[in-house]
């Protein structure tokens, strides 16, 4: 006996007496399955039918999460993502995903698997923005899935995480800055230093930064491109975080005057080294004329903090620390975000409207003389 409808499978009860549903899937394959009864063959079949209509009917190859995140990786991520972005990516599935969950067959995934691994992830100790990234990559890899046809849904999308505590930005105020300053004198960041500290540059713009992109004339500096060492890719230069990011910089003349003293310096440097330098116009470089690595550059400046006495921090801070004296003197936010390169004031405004203790030292005078009484 069978019951069938043209696309729909059909069910029939061969000789042997077992029940089968057979089906033609949109890739052309066909699928048997085989039961004891005609319920519960009818049922699978009810259950295809509804996922057809719901749009979640799985019809590709069964494979283990290990082969799909090699492939993934391969024909999505590296075309189209940023070199920097790809090797985050590999790292997070190499060192994180294929040792957990690498050996269950993708269509076997479930949300319960995924939510015990990140909560296994916080149990090896790993802050919960690392929690948060791996989550990240796995879920962005089963939504192409879903994409592909391999997964009727993104099992990753109903995980509960950790909360990322806000980073609060440690800031250097005017003094404390200009005691580092003193403290970099002589060393191989000093100009960096303060360029970071009056322009608010990225590390990655500062260390992509040719000498073409200065006009010493006009005081003028072009931001186009940043750089970033990759490991097993090593350097990569592209182009700025955002559009925003690719601006013109106005150089007070204290940076101005610097940048001139360390181009000379450098000039000096490039004769000494004779035939081992490799001259690619770049204004902070290592020993040899090549890009100078960030890490490097990050190692240097912290060790000139805890010289200086002063308390660690991250060489972002010192965009975070150029925006706040900024804001201190009273220049306003739309000026703050054109220097920064930000993409809207908003984002200016959420890091850096905090009320100044001065302010709210004017705000509670101004009361005292609104209300007080004679």
């Amino acid at each position: 006996m069978a019951r069938q409808r043209h696309g729909d499978g059909s069910v029939f009860q061969p000789k042997d007496g077992r029940w089968v549903f057979q089906v033609v899937l949109e890739n052309g394959k066909k699928k048997i399955y085989y039961f004891k009864t005609e319920k519960e063959a009818l049922a699978a079949r009810r259950k295809l039918l509804y996922e057809k209509e719901k749009g979640t009917l799985v019809t590709g190859p069964q494979q283990t999460l290990k082969m799909y995140l090699e492939k993934w990786l391969e024909q999505v991520c590296k075309v189209t993502m940023k070199p920097t972005t790809y090797e985050q990516y590999r790292s997070t599935v190499r060192h994180h995903l294929i040792p957990a969950l690498g050996h269950i067959k993708l269509q076997k995934l479930t949300t319960e698997r995924v939510q015990e691994f990140c909560a296994q992830k916080q149990n090896e100790g790993y802050k919960p923005k690392t929690t948060v990234l791996i989550h990240s990559v796995l879920s962005s890899a089963l939504e192409n899935a879903v994409k592909w046809e391999l997964v009727g849904r993104n099992v990753a999308k109903r995980v509960t995480l950790p909360r990322i505590g806000r980073y609060e930005a440690r800031t250097l105020t005017v003094e404390q800055a200009t005691e580092l300053l003193e403290v970099a004198r002589g060393s191989r960041v000093e100009a960096a230093l303060l360029v970071a500290l009056t322009t608010g540059m990225r590390r990655g713009e500062l260390l992509a930064l040719r000498w073409g992109d200065i006009d010493f004339e006009k005081g003028l500096l072009h931001v186009r491109r940043s750089v970033n060492f990759v490991s097993g890719l090593g350097y990569k230069e592209g182009e700025p975080k955002t559009r925003a990011s690719r601006r013109d910089i106005m150089l007070p003349d204290v940076t101005v005057e610097a940048l001139k003293v360390h181009r000379a310096l450098q000039e000096r440097a490039r004769i000494k080294m004779g035939k081992k330098w490799r001259e690619q116009g770049i204004v902070f470089c290592n020993i040899y004329g090549g890009f100078f690595n960030p890490s490097r550059v990050t190692a240097l400046f912290q060790g000139l903090l805890k010289k200086a006495g002063l308390p660690y921090m991250r060489f972002h801070d010192l965009r975070h620390s150029a925006a706040t004296i900024l804001r201190a003197s009273g220049v306003d936010l739309k000026t703050i975000q054109e220097l920064l390169g930000h993409s809207t004031i908003a984002t200016t405004a959420d890091i850096y409207s905090s009320v100044l203790p001065s302010e709210r030292r004017e705000a509670a005078n101004k009361m005292d003389g609104f209300f007080k009484r004679s």
